[in-house]
């Protein structure tokens, strides 16, 4: 048997929809600094302190933030929903370099990725990372749903 078959329902995983957002937001907040990690090595190798100096440019809570409305202009009610359940949820405690606002937005969109991700929409998943990574990079984000 294959323990890490593609499919998240085929390894016994819970429909998406299911999970609560903080849950969502844990695996999204892997899945997004993966996939930035393997855009900024993608532009060259680097120490590694200057890999990571770039990463944490765009993980960190205040740039989720700023590509959050861009995010929800693009998305489906289906993904709206997800984003609005992730900016409601109440986790407790937010780190003490971000203010609560941008602590509660950060964590809808990486509710969003997660959703995403455990949904195996990979294509959308890459739409909505290139947004978010074009507004950290100060471009303008255009998609259309």
């Amino acid at each position: 048997m294959n323990t890490f078959p593609d499919n998240w329902k085929e390894r016994g995983g819970e429909a998406p929809s299911r999970l609560s957002p903080l849950s969502l937001a844990f695996i999204g907040d892997a899945v997004f600094e993966t996939m930035v990690r393997e855009r900024v090595l993608l532009r060259g190798n680097r120490p590694v302190g200057a890999l990571h100096e770039e990463t944490v440019r765009y993980v960190r809570a205040e740039a989720q933030s700023a590509a959050y409305d861009a995010v929800e202009a693009v998305l489906g009610e289906r993904e709206a929903q997800v984003l609005r359940r992730g900016r409601n949820a109440s986790g407790g405690a937010h780190p003490k370099h971000s203010s609560v606002m941008d602590y509660r937005r950060a964590t809808a969109v990486e509710a969003l990725i997660g959703y995403l991700h455990l949904s195996g929409e990979a294509e959308r998943l890459r739409e909505i990372v290139e947004i978010i990574c074009r507004i950290t990079e100060g471009e303008e984000a255009q998609l259309v749903p």
